[in-house]
């Protein structure tokens, strides 16, 4: 099965080292083609200089981009090139309508679309040990399976298109509540003069540990907010979520906050820095 990569930033540089590492990368593109020459050259691989060049070429396109307005466009550049059959696997964090439309936009041509965002930051892609939350037929998804496991360690079929991404809202929106949750309970520990990094250890061996404790505490207690996950594009995850949860009549008022913060952060700049920046504001 042959699969082309469509967008190498901080996630999709892991993902394509794993797709080549199992034998499945045939090439890659970006938007940046500089990027996508360096990959190519590094893994052995095509670099194709158009979207449509690799959708000609390949039976599975996997898409890891930005923006919503990023993955339609692709989709539509797809739906021009690719042969029927065809499947595109779209693991960018988007919202559910997005993926629905783009699954319209591509069935015209029997082309087959699941949404399958991700969860595991940098290191589960550079360790092809990311969670897959998926949406869509699950025939197509059994058809693709060995292609993600060169991804993700746990893959879930959660129902039809649209479905992957509205679990993945629920993770951002989790993800939201629990930095806001271990910032504040460190920026008390700080307060009250303990030594936070046994604070981090004795805590994260009883019910309050979790894998951001574990990975970010001693980090950034100790000024160091290295990118995990960006600050930025969390929040514009959590703005997703918001409109979402609007359509919905659901509040998620710890989110609310969340944006609120991260806007402040972001206007000093902090944009780029892992989520765990927050911490900033509470110390």
């Amino acid at each position: 099965m042959q699969v082309g990569l469509i967008g190498l930033g901080a996630m999709g540089q892991g993902m394509a080292k794993n797709l080549a590492k199992h034998g499945y990368l045939t090439g890659v593109y970006n938007r940046t083609a500089a990027t996508a020459q360096r990959y190519a050259d590094e893994l052995t691989v095509i670099c194709y200089l158009s979207i449509a060049r690799l959708a000609e070429a390949v039976d599975v396109i996997a898409v890891c981009v930005t923006a919503d307005n990023d993955v339609l466009d692709i989709v539509k550049q797809v739906a021009n090139a690719a042969k029927p059959g065809t499947v595109v696997v779209d693991m960018s964090t988007v919202s559910n309508a997005t993926a629905r439309q783009a699954a319209e936009i591509l069935a015209d041509k029997d082309i087959a679309f699941l949404d399958a965002p991700v969860s595991g930051g940098v290191e589960g892609a550079n360790n092809g040990a990311l969670a897959m939350m998926v949406g869509g037929d699950a025939a197509v998804l059994e058809r693709v399976t060995p292609v993600l496991h060169a991804m993700a360690k746990r893959i879930m079929h959660m129902g039809p298109t649209g479905a992957g991404q509205a679990t993945k809202a629920v993770n951002q929106i989790m993800c939201a509540g629990i930095n806001q949750a271990v910032t504040e309970a460190l920026a008390f520990a700080k307060a009250q003069a303990l030594d936070l990094e046994k604070v981090i250890d004795v805590v994260a061996g009883g019910a309050a540990g979790n894998w951001f404790l574990d990975h970010r505490g001693k980090t950034m207690v100790n000024d160091s907010f290295k990118p995990g996950f960006k600050l930025g594009l969390h929040h514009k995850d959590l703005k997703i979520c918001q409109t979402m949860a609007a359509a919905s009549g659901v509040a998620i008022p710890v989110s609310d906050m969340t944006v609120n913060d991260y806007q402040q952060l972001m206007a000093q700049g902090f944009a780029d820095e892992g989520i765990s920046a927050l911490y900033r504001l509470k110390r």
